[in-house]
Parts: structure tokens; C-alpha cells; sequence
């Protein structure tokens, strides 16, 4: 579980019901719920979301004769 500082109880505390998500900027974000109070905690994780890999095509077969300069 993921630990954060809850604003309300001034602890750090476990994040409950945590979801991880991609903020506006691309960075990392963990959101979630203090247990002792309910209030609603949220932790920037270092980093920013590796872009996602477009569907690519098969790659290409080798060719038997490379292109030398001679």
C-alpha cells in the first residue's frame, strides 16, 4: 500500500482505495482515501507516464544481400 500525508489527521498514513492516475502533465499520481478520517489523499509519484507504444507493423524479413559501398 502506498503511504501518504493526510492533511486532516497531520500523519502519514496508508493511501485505502488507491488508483493510480495520469494527471494533466503526464506525471504520476496515486489517489486514494485516509482510513482514520475519510479525507481524500492524494500523492505525486516522481516521474513522468511512459508514453504508450503505437500498434507498429510486423517488422520487415532481413534481407539475404546487404547494401555494401564498394
Amino acid at each position: 500500500m502506498p503511504e501518504g500525508y493526510c492533511v486532516k489527521c497531520k500523519a502519514k498514513t496508508e493511501i485505502a482505495h488507491a488508483l493510480e492516475e495520469t494527471m494533466k502533465n503526464g506525471r504520476k499520481a496515486i489517489k486514494g482515501h485516509c482510513p482514520v478520517c475519510g479525507t481524500v489523499m492524494f500523492k505525486i509519484l516522481g516521474g513522468k507516464a511512459a508514453p504508450t507504444a503505437p500498434a507498429s507493423a510486423p517488422a520487415a524479413p532481413a534481407s539475404d544481400n546487404p547494401s555494401t559501398p564498394e
